[in-house]
């Protein structure tokens, strides 16, 4: 009797699915980016509350805030995952001759970097202000810029990785790396009392829906 093989991750959900959770992340973006543009007094202090507290706890660990300002000035800058992608990009050119995927990944990270400045300066959020401050940042605070590329970089570079069916031990240690790299970035830009929690969860959402999106364009539009 065939057995199906396991050493892959699971085939990919339908266009309708895919579209759902597209139409679901565009208004779990548009309803956080309406409260925070009103100062919804609920989050605003919800926000305050865990900045406050993670910045004494920043304060308080200074040999951890080290590690962290190393990571998230490093590790997981915009740059960074620009470089990451502008390699896959490159390979993808080079190796696969698959110049509509490398063109699509190209524009994809550029307008997604296009949206993230645009909606800084629509909706020119403060960052928060400390007396002790342990890092700085430049520019609006929302939505996170970090939060926002890490999501897109690793989301579309892992969706690559998906299609070409890889192995389990390569899969679950792309997966682990893309979301060790995605919600680990959040929590250094909100430690390190750059960015307000929601920012961070902005540019969570706003990256998904980035990447679900460039994926139904891509399943459409393919060649």
């Amino acid at each position: 009797m065939h057995r199906p093989p396991v050493a892959s991750p699971p085939g990919p959900p339908d266009q309708r699915t895919t579209a759902r959770v597209a139409a679901a992340l565009v208004a779990c973006s548009a309803l956080l980016l309406t409260l925070v543009a009103v100062r919804w007094h609920p989050l605003t202090g919800a926000d305050g509350d865990i900045a406050r507290t993670t910045h004494r706890w920043a304060v308080d660990e200074p040999g951890l805030t080290h590690v962290f300002r190393i990571l998230t000035d490093w590790v997981w800058d915009p740059w960074t995952m620009r470089l990451v992608c502008a390699v896959a990009v490159v390979g993808l050119v080079w190796r696969r001759s698959d110049r509509w995927t490398a063109l699509w990944l190209a524009i994809t990270v550029a307008a997604g970097n296009l949206l993230q400045q645009g909606l800084k300066a629509a909706v020119d959020r403060p960052r928060p202000v400390w007396r002790d401050p342990v890092d700085s940042a430049h520019y609006a605070a929302y939505p996170s810029g970090h939060a926002m590329t890490a999501t897109i970089v690793c989301g579309l570079l892992l969706w690559l990785l998906y299609r070409r069916r890889p192995g389990r031990a390569v899969w679950r240690t792309a997966l682990t790396v893309a979301v060790v790299s995605v919600l680990g970035v959040g929590v250094t830009r909100v430690w390190l009392g750059v960015h307000w929690p929601s920012d961070v969860l902005g540019g969570w959402l706003l990256g998904a829906t980035v990447v679900v999106a460039a994926v139904l364009v891509h399943r459409r539009r393919q060649p």
